[in-house]
């Protein structure tokens, strides 16, 4: 819906916002021209969405290609940003009834509560949390403990937004890399995380109807995963070996990070902290080599280039 609008467009809404009259307008509108004030809304309110919302998300989420502009954003992530600009402007159509004659200004002030309602609305109307908490019954079930209780919220959130995980019902490798900063420790294996899906959501069925109502109800709602077809032909490669093991290094140096930050947070000292994860991750995890035991081995016995190694996470952190 981007760049639908000539300038004639835009200036009508700021005339009717300096004005007062852009609620009234489109409360009296009739199609056509209801469409055309939305479009001179959303031409106004999409920049301001994407720099104030959209952009520092993916930077939390760790998305940066999606934070580098409107063309990189995943299909996910755009779906994300189009609800987000679609609340912004349905907010403004209904509030904008005073003078504005700032309408970027007014606009920024109500990007918040805008998108955090329509975002509530959304989740209600399928029966998902709307401010997904954990019950006391449920942290009381779970035993207290720190991860499952945390993953007993994210599967309550989960549930609630459209986006998919591909071919399978839960996003496990997110949760691998959430597990690692929760509780400090190497990434888990999908066997472990399968199964501590299945006590959380085993805890969750000891109140039925409120599992059928806040967790399968809005299941339901999402496109189902789509399995993989069998292939009766080798698949062509697209992404040369070396890239697919530069990828999965890439990956790893992440999740890395975020398990040594957990332990500095924790106060351990760095060297301590650097050396078993990266002794775990790269060790265990990382794709193997030509002599990349004896490098990794080397490299974390010698004290000057740990020291190093140390150093460098260290600024990566900014710590």
């Amino acid at each position: 819906m981007l760049d639908t609008t000539g300038p004639a467009d835009v200036a009508g809404v700021r005339r009717l916002a300096r004005d007062g009259l852009l609620a009234d307008a489109a409360a009296a509108a009739r199609p056509r021209a209801l469409a055309r004030l939305r479009g001179g809304v959303y031409t106004v309110a999409w920049p301001l969405v994407f720099t104030r919302i959209t952009k520092p998300l993916e930077h939390r989420r760790r998305h940066a290609d999606c934070a580098r502009g409107l063309a990189w954003l995943r299909p996910d992530c755009l779906d994300r940003f189009h609800d987000d600009v679609e609340a912004v402007v349905d907010h403004a159509l209904r509030r904008a009834t005073g003078p504005i004659e700032n309408l970027e200004g007014w606009l920024a002030t109500r990007l918040t509560p805008a998108t955090v309602d329509a975002h509530r609305r959304r989740r209600g109307e399928i029966g998902a949390l709307q401010r997904p908490r954990l019950p006391a019954w449920l942290g009381d079930a779970l035993g207290g403990d720190p991860w499952l209780c945390d993953l007993a919220v994210q599967i309550l959130v989960w549930v609630g937004v459209p986006a998919t995980a591909g071919a399978e019902l839960w996003p496990l490798d997110g949760w691998t890399a959430r597990r690692t900063e929760v509780t400090g420790e190497p990434p888990a294996t999908r066997d472990t995380l399968d199964r501590e899906v299945d006590r959380v959501l085993t805890a969750m069925r000891t109140r039925p109807a409120w599992h059928a109502e806040h967790v399968e109800r809005p299941l339901g709602h999402k496109q189902a995963p789509v399995a993989p077809m069998p292939a009766e032909l080798p698949a062509l490669e697209l992404v040369a070996g070396h890239e697919l093991a530069d990828a999965r290094l890439a990956d790893l140096a992440e999740r890395a990070l975020r398990a040594i930050e957990t332990r500095l947070n924790r106060g351990e000292a760095p060297a301590k902290a650097v050396t078993t994860v990266v002794r775990t991750v790269f060790g265990e995890h990382a794709p193997a080599g030509p002599a990349h035991d004896d490098w990794l081995t080397a490299a974390l016995a010698d004290d000057e280039r740990l020291a190093a190694i140390v150093a460098e996470v260290l600024a990566i952190l900014g710590r």
